[in-house]
């Protein structure tokens, strides 16, 4: 396994910078909870980034923002949960990957021991727990977010099996459409045709046309 975290005991210069990163999926979700978390830890709340999208990819403006315009070599980058960087353990390991390359310490709130600064000579020691750890923890962050696609799957499928329709609403049939509809599939009528006769726009006319051949 590739060493993930850059540690260095060295005295830290006065000009490197501590910003936190905060993330949930959705914009009805609340950040306070992580906010407070890095406030507490004693990063500054002009220097949080916050993003209200998705983990499963990396194009975040917040986090896009953080890694191409903030973070520099020598500055701490701080998060709550792994999971806040991604859902994906290949990109998971891929930014950790990035921000050793760039000298950018990285420190996660809830895996102690990535918080800690080692003896000198046992800096390791460190990074191999740390390995072992941040391994495991994006194993469950990826599962968890397999298991929602799952159960999000699931909920479809018994909706199908119960009728409920979901997505678009259906459009009603006008009253004439077995008729006009015949016509216009054996060719007596053109759409254009049964269109107006059946008052409907072209758009609509060809949504029914889809409903009605998976009926």
């Amino acid at each position: 396994m590739h060493i993930l975290f850059w540690i260095d005991s060295a005295e830290e210069n006065m000009q490197n910078k501590v910003y936190g990163y905060a993330r949930v999926s959705t914009k009805e979700q609340h950040l306070d909870r992580q906010i407070i978390a890095l406030k507490k830890y004693g990063v500054d709340e002009r220097d949080i980034v916050t993003d209200k999208e998705s983990g499963k990819d990396l194009e975040r403006k917040g986090y896009t923002l953080l890694k191409e315009q903030l973070l520099r070599s020598g500055d701490t980058l701080v998060i709550q949960d792994l999971d806040r960087l991604s859902r994906n353990k290949l990109h998971i390991n891929q930014e950790l990957r990035y921000f050793q390359e760039q000298k950018i310490r990285v420190k996660i709130l809830n895996i102690p021991t990535t918080l800690v600064e080692p003896p000198k000579g046992q800096e390791w020691v460190i990074e191999m727990t740390n390995n072992i750890i941040i391994e495991v923890y994006a194993s469950i962050a990826e599962n968890e977010r397999k298991r929602i696609r799952e159960r999000q799957q699931e909920g479809i499928e018994a909706a199908r099996i119960h009728g409920k329709h979901l997505g678009r609403p259906r459009i009603p049939y006008p009253a004439d459409w077995d008729s006009v509809y015949k016509e216009w599939r054996e060719g007596k009528i053109t759409a254009v045709c049964a269109m107006q006769r059946l008052g409907l726009k072209r758009g609509t006319f060809y949504r029914l046309v889809g409903q009605w051949s998976k009926k």
